[in-house]
């Protein structure tokens, strides 16, 4: 879900809930915070990106999160070796920018230059300028010249204008003024000041033609219209522009100040320069005796957030503390969306609990807490943290009702998204473009591909015009429906709409290519995307990785829907050059043209086998191409790669995939690697820090890579291995109520972690029935109805389940009235637990083990793991 501006509620004086008394029980952890105004003064030490700033004392009381947050960093080892702490994959694909962006900006802060020495005589000239057209404001400015008093007058006229957003009026009252006025410092202020106002209006162009004017006439030879045109181009985005005009300021003898610095990093943090450069800028800053102050934190602040670096926001939060700099709602907010991002949510509600001690929270908080909760999947916090904010009287705006849809919408609580719906026009509040696309997205992941449908015609009647979001998602859903047509149908319409196709387009056609089997036309469309100058995304990359490793590659379609047989080419040519496209044909017939064949075969194109050991290389070459272009692989990425190794027809093509990966990234598939070889005791630490990682996931990706995991072991005959994984899942809640001394419910789990758990529960309650109480009279064993599978009910982890109960004689026998359950009485089960054979089924072993795994040996069975 995108994010869209704030609603002007957020920068309110007055806010409707501040009269509420926050409740003192309703927060945990409550701290209270002393200041000490003497800690104001020079720090030119460097920042530092690894550790924290020493604290005083004073300042430990306030940054007990952050302290906590840098240890534990130290003792975490990342999941990859590349920097950033974790990947982002949402706002790639998600068309999302973050909760708001408004945390970086510096709405509503008291202004400590704006000059109001103007006098009465300005403010007539100012409502006979707002009268007249601009014909006439050089006769009102003849009229009054001799009244007006300098500079100060006709700086409160420029800003004025400016900000009733009449730049052309502005723009010839400066005029007027510059030619009156002979002093050269007066002449520069007022340069100063157009400039800054017209980067506020978004007119950089024209805020560069004055300030050329003004150095070429000799009065724009000043810190402050340089630092003014800085600003003017971070505004707009144009940061390359900005660090150049910054760098030229040496070129003129001039030395910068605090408010040069604040706009330079202000301008990097808009536009996405890495943190590396802006911490060099800082450094600059600090070496030079120039005391940054509340609005460069807040700027550093924005380009952690930015990125997700919540471990360098938090340090910066700390040295803001040791230097004595007041922290304000943008510094909070800001902080906690660098943490949220981050996927740091408990951290992130200790910083909230924090707040009200020096500021309260906003709509802004909640909404970022909010939405940080919900891409971790953890929707109930979310829905608890939308009921504190009706409970505090905190009203909602566009963003927040947007979220608050999103979750309602992914869990499928359809009625509830539409009574947001209607709330949220009741305030005033109508659907937009992002609206649309949380429901949308919501709808077509339950396969309601009428509402789909409905929406998209409805959000076009109600003049609501379709974005790349808006596209990508109908065409996603389409595809993945098997709805080909209408996705062609969509795929033409955007093409009408004049926009162009970008990564998220791509990637869900590529997506879609690869879940139908079509890997190399994926790749070969992959080809043409970078051709076109877009870059993949890890996305992207995915999709086509999993395509490779879930079957053989399949057959490209030819130009007259007849399944044309493509000869196997090698890893290099298929990743570096895809499939000859015919030179006629433009990429937007060439999706069209995929999109008419899938239609008309409707997925039933023929396969051909290419080999394991192909495959394998195809992988590979994707890894390395990943690597070329530093995407960064994640959680899904290793997943996929799992899933492969699964389906290799032998342990050593898998261990030999494994071992190939190591040297892009020993961490992550050294631990696979090191347990598929049965190293556990070697790789066991290492594996605790990759799972400290993935839990700061969402739950459906990290049971995804635990099911992976477990699957590859599982496969392989490292059985022990995978029942140490699977119950690692456990104790860390990935998968939640998974069982209970009556019912084990296995239906998210995959068909290797299911039968794991499935050993490790029956050794539980075996330990139950030796210890002398008797079991529930009525056993469970729940697997789902298969709703993947082509007859419901018969599903590939109910039959996995049911081949593994029947091998080990475990009297449990499908329920009538649920085919995805196996139930079995009590007293029966006991008995049979009790059988002098039945441990030795129970305890799992490894088809490989080492002399290094001797401490995992002297447990003899899993009754002595604390489940």
């Amino acid at each position: 879900m995108a994010s869209t501006p704030p609603h002007c509620s957020i920068t309110a004086t007055t806010k409707p809930y501040q009269n509420h008394q926050y409740p003192q029980n309703h927060f945990k952890n409550h701290r209270n915070h002393h200041h000490n105004n003497n800690r104001n003064q020079a720090h030119p030490q460097k920042f530092s990106l690894s550790k924290p700033p020493p604290s005083s004392s004073n300042a430990t009381k306030h940054t007990t999160a952050a302290a906590s947050a840098a240890s534990a960093s130290s003792a975490r080892a990342p999941i990859s070796q590349i920097p950033a702490p974790f990947p982002s994959l949402a706002p790639d694909f998600s068309g999302r920018r973050s909760t708001r962006f408004v945390s970086k900006m510096h709405l509503g802060r008291p202004k400590t230059t704006v000059n109001t020495r103007h006098t009465s005589v300005a403010e007539e000239v100012l409502q006979l300028a707002l009268l007249n057209g601009q014909t006439s404001l050089e006769n009102v400015l003849v009229s009054f010249e001799s009244k007006l008093c300098g500079s100060d007058d006709y700086t409160f006229l420029l800003r004025e204008l400016g900000n009733r957003g009449d730049h052309e009026k502005a723009i010839k009252c400066f005029q007027f003024a510059v030619r009156r006025e002979r002093r050269k410092n007066e002449q520069g202020k007022l340069a100063s000041a157009m400039i800054s106002i017209l980067g506020r209006l978004g007119k950089v162009e024209l805020a560069m033609d004055i300030f050329e004017t003004a150095l070429r006439e000799g009065y724009g030879n000043t810190v402050y219209a340089f630092s003014a045109l800085i600003s003017a181009y971070g505004r707009s985005g144009y940061y390359d522009e900005a660090i150049k005009v910054f760098d030229s300021m040496k070129n003129y003898g001039l030395k910068p100040n605090s408010v040069t610095y604040n706009a330079v990093i202000d301008a990097c943090g808009k536009g996405g320069v890495e943190f590396k450069r802006v911490v060099e800028i800082f450094d600059e800053m600090l070496s030079g005796g120039v005391q940054p102050d509340r609005i460069t934190f807040n700027s550093l602040l924005a380009v952690c957030s930015r990125g997700g670096l919540w471990e360098a926001a938090m340090n910066l939060f700390s040295e803001m503390v040791n230097r004595g700099i007041d922290r304000d709602i943008f510094t909070y907010n800001t902080l906690l969306d660098a943490v949220c991002k981050g996927g740091q949510m408990d951290l992130a509600f200790d910083i909230m609990v924090e707040m009200p001690a020096n500021v309260l929270p906003n709509v802004v908080t909640y909404s970022t807490m909010i939405d940080g909760y919900a891409k971790a999947g953890r929707f109930n916090d979310a829905l608890n943290l939308f009921n504190e904010m009706k409970f505090l009287g905190i009203g909602l705006d566009r963003v927040s009702y947007n979220t608050l849809l999103s979750i309602y919408a992914k869990l499928g609580r359809f009625e509830e998204a539409l009574d947001i719906c209607r709330e949220m026009e009741g305030s005033g509040i109508r659907k937009d473009v992002v609206t649309y696309n949380a429901l949308l997205g919501g709808y077509g992941k339950q396969g309601k591909y009428d509402e789909v449908t409905r929406l998209f015609d409805e959000m076009k009647a109600q003049r609501v015009s379709p974005n790349l979001l808006t596209y990508s998602t109908v065409i996603d859903v389409y595809s993945k429906g098997g709805l080909y047509e209408e996705a062609m149908d969509v795929f033409r319409e955007f093409k009408r709409a004049g926009l162009k196709a970008d990564v998220v387009l791509y990637s869900a056609l590529i997506d879609a290519l690869c879940k139908n089997g079509l890997v190399e036309s994926a790749v070969s469309l992959l080809d043409d995307m970078t051709k076109e100058g877009i870059r993949p995304n890890v996305v992207t990359y995915n999709s086509i990785i999993d395509a490779f490793g879930r079957s053989t590659t399949s057959e490209c379609l030819s130009d007259t829907g007849q399944i044309s047989e493509l000869q196997t080419k090698t890893s290099s040519l298929v990743i570096e050059r895809g499939i000859e496209a015919d030179a006629t044909d433009g990429e937007d017939n060439r999706i069209i043209r995929i999109f008419g064949q899938l239609a008309a075969e409707k997925g039933g194109q023929a396969k051909k086998g290419c080999g394991v050991k192909q495959e394998i290389l195809c992988i590979l070459e994707v890894f390395q191409k990943m690597h070329e272009l530093e995407i960064k692989p994640n959680v899904v990425t290793f997943s996929a790669i799992l899933n492969a190794c699964s389906r290799c027809d032998s342990f050593e093509d898998a261990s030999m995939l494994l071992e190939e990966l190591r040297l892009f990234d020993n961490q992550v598939y050294g631990v696979a690697h090191g347990l598929l070889m049965g190293y556990r005791e070697n790789v066991w630490i290492q594996a605790q820090s990759l799972f400290d990682e993935v839990k700061s996931m969402d739950s459906s990706t990290a049971s995804a890579f635990y099911n992976a995991l477990t699957d590859m072991l599982w496969h392989f005959g490292q059985k022990r291995g995978a029942q140490l994984v699977v119950l690692e899942g456990k104790r860390r809640q990935v998968w939640e109520n998974v069982w209970s001394n009556s019912c084990l419910d296995l239906h998210l789990m995959s068909s290797g972690a299911a039968r794991a758990m499935v050993h490790a529960w029956l050794l539980n309650i075996r330990s139950i029935v030796f210890e002398g109480h008797e079991l529930p009279k009525l056993l469970s064993i729940l697997t789902g109805w298969g709703k993947h599978s082509k007859v419901v009910g018969d599903g590939a982890l109910k039959r996995a389940v049911e081949a593994l109960l029947t091998g080990m004689g475990a009297p449990f026998q499908l329920a009538k009235c649920n085919l995805g359950r196996f139930i079995s009485n009590g007293p029966v089960v006991a008995a049979w637990l009790r059988e002098s054979g039945t441990l030795k089924l129970l305890v799992l072993q490894d088809d490989r083990t080492h002399l290094e795994n001797t401490r995992f040996q002297e447990i003899s069975n899993l009754q002595t793991i604390p489940l």
